[in-house]
């Protein structure tokens, strides 16, 4: 009786060790080594509601939001732009007061808040998730109620 060839199969990959990550790639940063997160919410959330009202840009945003929460506010800034041209109304200087800020820390270098806002006609809800990326916040969800 003759012994079949077995297949070969790779050894697999070696386990990735600290010397291993690539220093270019985006590292997460630990809460202590971030600034106060609640200024950054509170303009955020100010930046946000003048983007949706057509008086600032979303590129002026992009360096403190996550590529997926920047797609987001991008389209919803364009369906608020759309709806403006078709009723024919201008776009106008948002005038909004913070009623309160509730910020919450779920896990290290990870921030939710709910940023509460009065408007002329009415007041509305932020909910902004932050994470720590590479020394600095980035939302990574933004959610205009």
């Amino acid at each position: 009786m003759t012994a079949r060839p077995r297949a070969y199969t790779p050894p697999p990959p070696p386990r990735a060790r600290p010397d291993d990550v690539d220093p270019f790639d985006r590292q997460r940063t630990a809460s202590r080594d971030l600034p106060d997160p609640e200024p950054l919410v509170r303009n955020l959330t100010c930046g946000v509601l003048e983007v949706l009202a057509g008086v600032r840009e979303v590129d002026q945003l992009a360096r403190w939001l996550a590529e997926d929460a920047y797609r987001v506010l991008l389209t919803r800034a364009n369906l608020a732009t759309r709806a403006r041209s078709a009723r024919g109304v201008p776009a106008a200087r948002p005038v909004h007061t913070v009623l309160s800020t509730r910020v919450t820390s779920p896990a290290d270098s990870v921030v939710e808040a709910v940023v509460v806002v009065a408007g002329p006609a009415r007041t509305r809800a932020v909910a902004i998730r932050l994470e720590g990326w590479d020394r600095r916040w980035r939302a990574t969800s933004l959610a205009l109620l």
